[in-house]
């Protein structure tokens, strides 16, 4: 079986192609509101999955990491705008007080299928 990788660097890659599936590294973007976090988050989730060959119309999971649930509904409100209805994935939100860096609010892992 093929691997390919995408945005190869020296501690990880952006995305990975594997058997027909595609996963994502979690992605963080920055932003003032954990809303404007998940916008820009979600575009570029959007961007690598079209790189990869697809998009999100067929995503098989997400886990989302917030740094407070208290922004759980806000996280939702764009993460509800931004799913296609009836194709959304297995999904898992957690708790995870310190991202990668203090600005981070919100990070997002996809798996996702290639047509």
């Amino acid at each position: 079986m093929t691997i390919k990788r995408i945005q190869t660097g020296p501690r990880m890659s952006q995305a990975v192609i594997h058997n027909k599936t595609v996963y994502l590294a979690g992605q963080v973007a920055p932003g003032v509101t954990v809303a404007i976090q998940t916008r820009n988050v979600l575009a570029a989730i959007d961007a690598l999955l079209v790189e990869a060959g697809t998009d999100k119309s067929r995503l098989l999971s997400a886990t989302i990491w917030l740094t407070s649930m208290a922004t759980f509904a806000e996280m939702n409100g764009v993460w509800e705008s931004w799913v296609v209805a009836g194709e959304t994935p297995a999904r898992a939100t957690v708790v995870s007080p310190q991202l990668a860096s203090g600005e981070y609010r919100i990070e997002i892992a996809v798996v996702a299928a290639l047509p």
